[in-house]
């Protein structure tokens, strides 16, 4: 050891005797808990979707009778209480918190769950952001739960640093939109999971095209989708696309996402299913 050592092994290089193990930041579960599989679903950028991905996937998850649960992990920008139509507030009991439970029993939670009014606004730093993620995995009791969907901030900042390194992340799946820009900040978050060995499950493209109600064609309205060129240069598969629906849009806005009916995701789930299986 070198008499300059500072005790820091994650900032020196030397392999030296006094060298210790990689530490873990994986936090422990509520002991009442029993989360099989936690998917994380990410993109490098806001509006492309993520939540609406989120919520179809625990709905169809839920149909093939699997238990599925929603941690919201966007925090300051919390949509899925809204698109499920949720009105109640989370419950704390002496034991922990209890998630809310949608009509077809998903449990989902989320800090508009725990707000007086949906419209207050959440102005908290980064490292309060980070905590109260860290809560909704270690106070929240999640119970009997086959996948927990997380639904991810945009960027690659604080929170998903923060849930890849305390939450046993199972796999990601990248949410994008056809516009090259897009695919370029996307790769950011293709990137970070790299880095920290999370598997990237596949990509899912979100307003990738609109099916004429006439015509019947579909029409690229944000331009040609490069999504298969993106995807090939990360050695990663394009799983589902997502049309621009009014149908969609008008059953998250009225709190409806359970009752919509469609197939794009259906590629997705049955990735999902096959490499990370529940039993």
């Amino acid at each position: 050891m070198s008499e300059n050592c500072s005790h820091n092994c994650s900032s020196c290089s030397s392999n030296c005797s006094e060298r210790t193990a990689p530490q873990s930041f994986l936090e422990n579960p509520h002991p009442m808990s029993s989360v099989k599989k936690v998917i994380g679903v990410v993109s490098g950028k806001g509006g492309v979707g993520k939540s609406l991905v989120t919520s179809l996937l625990s709905v169809l998850m839920q149909r093939k009778g699997y238990s599925a649960g929603i941690l919201d992990a966007d925090i300051t920008g919390p949509s899925i209480p809204k698109v499920f139509g949720l009105r109640e507030r989370a419950q704390a009991i002496e034991s922990g918190i209890l998630p809310v439970v949608t009509k077809t029993g998903i449990s989902v939670m989320s800090l508009n769950l725990l707000l007086e009014n949906e419209t207050d606004p959440v102005v908290w730093r980064g490292p309060v952001i980070a905590g109260t993620v860290k809560q909704f995995w270690t106070e929240v009791i999640w119970e009997d739960v086959d996948y927990l969907f997380v639904d991810m901030p945009p960027g690659t900042g604080d929170v998903p640093l923060t849930v890849y390194q305390s939450l046993p992340i199972d796999g990601i799946v990248v949410v994008t939109s056809p516009q090259e820009l897009v695919g370029m900040i996307v790769g950011k978050a293709v990137r970070m999971a790299g880095l920290l060995n999370i598997p990237v499950l596949g990509l899912v493209e979100n307003m990738s095209y609109f099916a004429c109600p006439d015509c019947g064609g579909k029409h690229s309205i944000f331009g040609e989708s490069h999504i298969d060129e993106f995807a090939a240069s990360y050695g990663i598969d394009t799983l589902s696309r997502i049309p621009i629906s009014s149908a969609l849009a008008a059953a998250c806005d009225a709190g409806a996402i359970e009752d919509f009916t469609g197939d794009f995701l259906d590629g997705l789930v049955k990735k999902i299913e096959t490499a990370v299986p529940t039993k």
